[in-house]
C-alpha cells in the first residue's frame, strides 16, 4: 500500500514543505559526491546521528547530529519514499500551522524520533540518518486533523494492482501498526543497520502530542449588527 496523493485542498502555499523537500535533495547529492571521492563513510560518521555518542556525550558535534542528521538518506528510494510522503501529508500540516510553526513542528518531531531509537539502542554505533522520524510526526498530525481526507493509494495483492481512494485514518493506521509490528520484531535482534522503525513510531507519536500545540485556530466567521 503506498500512497500517490490525497485530495484534500490548502489554503496557502507550502513553502516549508517545498523548502524541506529541496534541501533534503540538495544533501542527498552532496552525499552522492562523497560517495564519488570515497569519502562517504567518513561523511557519515561527522553528521549522521550515532546513538552510542550522544548517550556518552562525546562532543558537541553529536549533538548537533540529531538536526544534521535529519537532513541525510541512505539511498535514492529511501530519499524519494520520504519525499513523496513529506509532499502528500506535509502541506495540509503547513497550511493548518502556518510556516514557521510547522518548521518547527517538524525539528521537534524529527528530535523525538531520534531520542527514541537512542532509547532502544543506546549503545549502538551504527550511524541514523534520515528525515522519516520527524515526516512520521507530519502524519500523526495528519491522522488527528483529516482522518476523513481521501487519499489516492497504490494497492497490490500479487498480481493485483490498482488505484483506490481510501481514508487516511486507513492508510495512515495501516502504517503505524506496520512500524509496531517490525520495531517489536527488531528487539533483542543483532543490530545490523536497516530502518529505524522506533524512530519511525517516536516521531508519530510526537506528532500525535503536538499538533493540538501548534495548530492556528482559525476564527470562524460572524455576522456583525
Amino acid at each position: 500500500m503506498m500512497p500517490i496523493r490525497d485530495i484534500n485542498p490548502t489554503y496557502r502555499s507550502p513553502f516549508v514543505t517545498v523548502a524541506l523537500i529541496g534541501l533534503n535533495t540538495a544533501v542527498y547529492l552532496v552525499q552522492l559526491l562523497f560517495q564519488t571521492t570515497g569519502q562517504l563513510d567518513q561523511f557519515l560518521y561527522r553528521f549522521a546521528v550515532i546513538p552510542y555518542e550522544l548517550t556518552h556525550g562525546v562532543d558537541l558535534a553529536a549533538f548537533l547530529s540529531v538536526f544534521t542528521a535529519m537532513f541525510m538518506h541512505g539511498g535514492l528510494f529511501h530519499l524519494f519514499g520520504n519525499m513523496l510522503y513529506l509532499w502528500i501529508f506535509g502541506n495540509n500540516i503547513e497550511d493548518a500551522m502556518g510556516h514557521i510553526r510547522f518548521l518547527v513542528f517538524y525539528l521537534l518531531c524529527g528530535i523525538a524520533a531520534t531520542g527514541a531509537q537512542v532509547a532502544v539502542n543506546p549503545t549502538s554505533r551504527i550511524p541514523n540518518v534520515g528525515a522519516s522520524g520527524a515526516i512520521a510526526g507530519v502524519l500523526g498530525a495528519y491522522l488527528l486533523m483529516h482522518p476523513r481526507a481521501k487519499v489516492e493509494t497504490l494497492l497490490w495483492l500479487g498480481y493485483f494492482i490498482r488505484i483506490v481512494r481510501l481514508p487516511a485514518v486507513v492508510v495512515l493506521s495501516f502504517w503505524i501498526v506496520i512500524q509496531f509490528f517490525q520495531g517489536v520484531v527488531s528487539l533483542g535482534m543483532p543490530q545490523m543497520g536497516g530502518v529505524a522503525w522506533f524512530a519511525h513510531i517516536g516521531g508519530f507519536v510526537a506528532g500525535l502530542v503536538l499538533v493540538n500545540i501548534f495548530r492556528q485556530r482559525r476564527p470562524r466567521s460572524t455576522w456583525h449588527v
